[in-house]
């Protein structure tokens, strides 16, 4: 018995041996290449100065024996600002960006994570920024990945406090971290400028804020999955809203202005004292899409929209609670992608006297069979409104307040084209659109946003 045991004990020895020597068997064959899960990672644009996301990819050894890496480096060195780690070995970029003596062994894998933060190149435009990470085999074989990104420098300003007139004009994109705030006695000026805001804050107007080809929007320009930036994403910032004008802000003018992908709201006014001869926002011409909230909210104000969109909201893309508003050749379109509890077009209400919601030329439309909210919260205040020369997705009103609609296009999900048939797009899957008129078929040409 005790024979029969060891001569057991001995056999898996010997077995234990035979399979340690096979997995430990390296070969020097110039034949014996690694694999790689992709021949070139391709970084999504970054500002100078400010890291990427990490990227990674994989090492394959499918060879019948284990392959020994002489070393791993970045062609250039540390003259690129490519940061690589290599299967938990990171590439000292004081010591020559090179690592040694590392491992495959066969049919295993390593992993290899790259960022990318570079220095200020001096161009007004992106710059293309590559590398080569090279793998030299024991054989003296060498194989390499190809690392590509592109650099941006921009302006960066850190909790912006606005005190007097002051005006930010730009050809580089500016970064704004902690939010921007317009002092009560001060009037701010932006044009022809993007500003792109951190995770935060965005605009809060306690003065005067004037803008003129002007785009809002957030700091990330990488992508969420492959097929979809997070410029298409909505939440990206402001979380209380992309502009805040506050009780104390008047005469504020947004021209051809974009407030893309915010949160809470795009633009929101407070309630004020009401005054029906001074204007608290007009906006010209302006975009206002994505927000995780409402696109345009008036409490008690006085407001003009000519020439807008407003589309995508998960709540009202225009909400109107008392005051006046004046909204003229205004696109509301409702096609938020991700939830069903999406907020209306246009919702109107009297919590503060209606003096008067007027909508000429516009387009109010959505997913769902009724679009426009209107309630009379206060039979004590004033309701006043009136929609004319307008398409709107909703019942038609056939009450003593159809006095209220003329000329109005009766939209409903019966006919031959509406919702998203009137526009030239509406990707839901990749979150694209272009909410322009397709004249030749759409019963809504000439109006709304051009």
């Amino acid at each position: 018995m005790i024979k029969r045991t060891l001569s057991f004990l001995a056999l898996g020895i010997l077995l234990l041996a035979v399979g340690c020597s096979d997995d430990d068997s390296f070969t020097t064959s110039p034949s014996a290449r690694l694999t790689f899960s992709t021949d070139s990672v391709k970084m999504d644009t970054i500002f100078s100065t400010i890291g990427s996301r990490t990227y990674d990819f994989w090492v394959y050894n499918r060879a019948s024996d284990g392959i020994r890496l002489q070393s791993v480096r970045l062609r250039q060195g540390n003259q690129t600002g490519f940061r690589v780690n290599v299967d938990g070995s990171y590439l000292d970029n004081t010591l020559g960006s090179i690592v040694t003596n590392l491992e495959v062994r066969k049919g295993d894998s390593i992993r290899v994570f790259v960022e990318l933060t570079t220095p200020e190149n001096g161009q007004a435009d992106p710059q293309l920024i590559e590398d080569l990470l090279v793998f030299r085999l024991e054989s003296g074989v060498e194989q390499s990945v190809v690392l590509q990104g592109h650099s941006w420098d921009a302006l960066f300003m850190r909790d912006v406090v606005v005190t007097g007139d002051s005006v930010i004009e730009s050809t580089k994109p500016v970064v704004i971290y902690g939010g921007l705030r317009v002092d009560s006695a001060a009037t701010l000026t932006i044009r022809h400028t993007t500003l792109y805001f951190h995770d935060g804050p965005g605009i809060d107007v306690y003065g005067r804020l004037l803008t003129d080809s002007v785009t809002l929007r957030g700091d990330r320009l990488d992508r969420m999955f492959d097929y979809l930036p997070y410029h298409r994403v909505s939440g990206q910032w402001g979380k209380e809203g992309g502009i805040v004008i506050h009780a104390s802000s008047t005469g504020n003018v947004l021209r051809q202005t974009e407030i893309l992908n915010a949160g809470r709201y795009g633009v929101v006014c407070d309630s004020a004292a009401y005054d029906p001869d001074v204007l608290r926002l007009d906006m010209q011409q302006c975009v206002v899409h994505n927000c995780t909230g409402t696109g345009l909210s008036a409490t008690n104000a006085n407001i003009r929209a000519w020439d807008c969109l407003f589309s995508n909201m998960l709540g009202d893309c225009v909400a109107v609670n008392g005051g006046q508003a004046d909204i003229r050749r205004c696109t509301m379109a409702q096609f938020y992608p991700f939830l069903a509890g999406r907020g209306a077009a246009l919702s109107f209400l009297n919590e503060t006297p209606l003096y008067g919601l007027t909508l000429d030329s516009c387009i109010l439309t959505g997913y769902e069979e009724d679009v426009v909210m209107g309630a009379q919260a206060d039979t004590a205040n004033v309701f006043e409104y009136q929609f004319s020369n307008t398409l709107l997705r909703t019942p038609r009103v056939e009450t003593a307040d159809s006095v209220r609609f003329a000329n109005v296009i009766w939209e409903t999900p019966k006919d031959s084209v509406q919702g998203k048939q009137h526009f030239w797009l509406v990707d839901e899957d990749n979150l694209q659109y272009d909410f322009h008129v397709i004249d030749s078929i759409s019963p809504a040409r000439g109006l709304g946003w051009h």
